[in-house]
């Protein structure tokens, strides 16, 4: 019996002595640093996928009544301008931009690119502890994007492609 007690004790023991820098390695995320990080993730990936979407299949839609490719990114690129506008504190509305002004998948690129650098340059001048007190536009944009990131996904499979980030990796 007091053998096993002891085996037990340096069980518990050696458990710990795993797990604790198992534990230090990863300390829990701020609340800045989880929105910032999710704002810059989905963003690259929806850029990764306009970047590499075949610019012959930008008007291709999955109904006829649903956004084209290439309007499903400008309209993810409204959300990131309403973000830049809203997180510097600008009255601002969700306003639509147009994506007949975009005629190519480069237009299309190109104005993501600007957008989502307006809206991390005025997400990165947010202070920490302003997280605390509200984590929007932010929260609202970036779960916008996600969602037609997953919309973008369908497009890519429709059209018997792979999107980029569920490609093996090399």
């Amino acid at each position: 019996m007091k053998a096993l007690r002891t085996a037990s004790v340096w069980a518990v023991f050696a458990g710990w002595w795993v797990l604790l820098p198992a534990l230090a390695q990863n300390p829990a995320r701020s609340t800045a640093e989880a929105v910032r990080s999710h704002f810059v993730s989905v963003n690259r990936r929806v850029l990764e996928m306009a970047k590499d979407f075949p610019e012959d299949k930008y008007d291709f839609r999955l109904k006829p009544e649903m956004r084209s490719f290439a309007a499903v990114i400008v309209h993810i690129a409204s959300g990131n301008v309403y973000a830049a506008k809203a997180g510097r504190g600008e009255n601002v509305k969700w306003d639509e931009l147009d994506p007949n002004r975009y005629k190519n998948k480069s237009d299309a690129v190109a104005l993501l690119e600007k957008s989502i650098a307006d809206a991390q340059a005025t997400l990165n001048t947010w202070r920490d502890d302003s997280f605390a007190v509200s984590v929007e536009p932010w929260l609202e944009v970036t779960e916008h994007t996600a969602e037609h990131y997953g919309l973008l996904v369908a497009y890519y499979r429709a059209n018997g492609l792979i999107p980029p980030a569920s490609r093996p990796s090399k």
